[in-house]
């Protein structure tokens, strides 16, 4: 059979007044005009019918009805037998089930059962309202594609996009351009993924971004998987989380983010950075954890924790910090250093006064070294709780209660040193100026030793449990990646006996 054989010629099944010009190839129908062609039923209120190429023109009151699914209604109509190639203009409406399409400009292919639009339109189902200037629309699959100045209208929020792909019966819509959804709780910008807009979970690629509806707060990962009705975002790949009003950001290649209770966590190559101070501080563990309501901040780091900051440098396994009372918390082999001095814990919390440190308390067995930057001295100071007071960011005061412990080198006004002071007490306390001790007071009861220079032997410049970390000290922002391992001589566990916590007793 040849194609011409398969082309089905169009019918004229109704019409009340049939007449011809001279010159003119085509039969006009006036009256009820009623066509079939392939299984569609077309009406107007008078046509133009050209036999000989098969097609004919329809005018008025123009309905197509193909089945008992799909319908379509407008001004005028073009159509072709041959090509089964639908043309309608002005006040076009197809109606699919619960899915209408209106436009001026439709073309519709009966072969493929497709239809399009190319000068604006609007598809309206149960829960969406889409416009563009592009468009087209498959009832075979219920797929809508959408291009040019796509706006999709939703009672809860609009996306705006580039191109947009939009199932009619699952509701999901196929985001396939730069993007915008906007809503009371907040926007997103995107240019690839998907958003189902009845349960309005989305998945989100191509480094999406999300924020707040005030603009302060943002999420953005390489790819997020965000319900904006429970306000909880999943990230994957350098997620990005920042607080612009309390001035803080988290990062890692793994996050997790709910913009209702503003609670934020990241793992995988974590860190965070608070600018909310005069010097910011950078903070990695294997886990971050980030918590903010209308006024505090909390941030806690488990796990390998590293920090720096211009005036302070630790590592510890554990870290909070607190903007309530603005309080940094190290527990887990907590180090700390400021300048050239180190101190050691079982347990260290930082004071933090406006953008200084303040005070450094050290709980339960304490040590400080300070590096005399003259080769392999060090002054040193041991006992079981400490406070270090700071200003300006330089330490100035120690204070130790039970069991202190110091040895320091002592100086002529000419800066010879003339031995190795060595004291045991109760209590002690330490003025510091300018990394030099310039008051030293023990009580109730002391014993005091100075051995010359000269006369020292090895060990007498150590007290016990002394490990010199400096090595470990990180030295920038981006040195807070590094291991904590200490070499094996010098694990906590090695620390005196007399420090041990089960012997300890407040």
């Amino acid at each position: 059979m040849t194609p011409a054989e398969k082309t089905q010629i169009i019918e004229l099944r109704q019409a009340e007044l049939w007449s011809k010009r001279t010159g003119f190839d085509a039969e006009i129908f006036t009256g009820e005009v009623v066509f079939f062609h392939e299984g569609a039923f077309m009406y107007c209120d008078s046509a133009y019918l050209f036999q000989k190429s098969n097609t004919f023109e329809a005018f008025s009151n123009v309905r197509m009805e193909q089945g008992d699914t799909i319908f379509v209604y407008g001004d005028y109509l073009h159509y072709d037998g041959n090509t089964q190639l639908a043309k309608l203009r002005n006040n076009i409406r197809m109606e699919d089930r619960n899915v209408t399409l209106f436009t001026d400009s439709l073309d519709y292919d009966r072969a493929a059962n497709l239809g399009y639009y190319f000068e604006g339109g609007m598809l309206v189902d149960e829960e969406n309202e889409l416009t563009s200037f592009w468009g087209q629309y498959a009832p075979d699959t219920k797929v809508a594609l959408f291009s040019d100045s796509v706006k999709l209208v939703n009672e809860d929020y609009i996306i705006y996009a580039d191109t947009l792909k939009y199932n009619t019966e699952s509701k999901y819509a196929d985001i396939l351009g730069p993007s915008r959804i906007v809503s009371d709780s907040g926007y997103v910008h995107t240019s690839k993924g998907w958003y189902h807009t009845v349960t309005e979970d989305s998945r989100l690629l191509d480094r999406s971004e999300v924020y707040s509806n005030d603009g302060t707060k943002v999420l953005i990962g390489d790819t997020i998987l965000y319900n904006r009705l429970s306000g909880e975002g999943e990230v994957f790949g350098n997620m990005y989380l920042e607080d612009k009003a309390r001035k803080a950001i988290l990062q890692g290649n793994y996050g997790f983010y709910n913009e209702k209770t503003e609670y934020g966590l990241a793992t995988d190559s974590a860190f965070a950075i608070d600018y909310s101070q005069e010097e910011s501080m950078f903070i990695h563990g294997d886990t971050l954890v980030m918590k903010t309501d209308s006024t505090f901040r909390d941030i806690r780091a488990y796990y390998g924790v590293r920090f720096y900051r211009s005036d302070i440098q630790g590592l510890c396994d554990s870290l909070h910090y607190s903007s309530r009372d603005t309080m940094v918390y190290l527990t887990g082999d907590p180090v700390l250093w400021n300048e050239n001095n180190q101190i050691l814990g079982d347990r260290i919390d930082l004071l933090l006064n406006d953008s200084t440190l303040e005070k450094a308390f050290i709980r339960d067995y304490a040590f400080a070294i300070q590096d005399r930057r003259t080769g392999d001295q060090y002054n040193q100071l041991s006992g079981r709780d400490m406070t270090a007071s700071f200003r300006g960011g330089e330490l100035y005061h120690l204070l130790v209660e039970g069991n202190a412990q110091s040895l320091y080198y002592l100086m002529q006004r000419d800066s010879t040193i003339i031995g190795l002071n060595k004291t045991e007490s109760p209590y002690l306390s330490m003025d510091i100026e300018k990394n030099q001790i310039k008051r030293l007071k023990l009580w109730p009861s002391t014993t005091a030793v100075t051995t010359p220079l000269p006369q020292l032997s090895e060990g007498d410049a150590r007290l016990e449990g002394f490990v010199w970390l400096d090595y470990l000290r990180p030295t920038g922002p981006g040195d807070i990646f590094r291991s904590n391992a200490r070499r094996a001589s010098e694990a906590s566990e090695q620390r005196p006996r007399r420090f041990q916590r089960e012997d300890i007793t407040l």
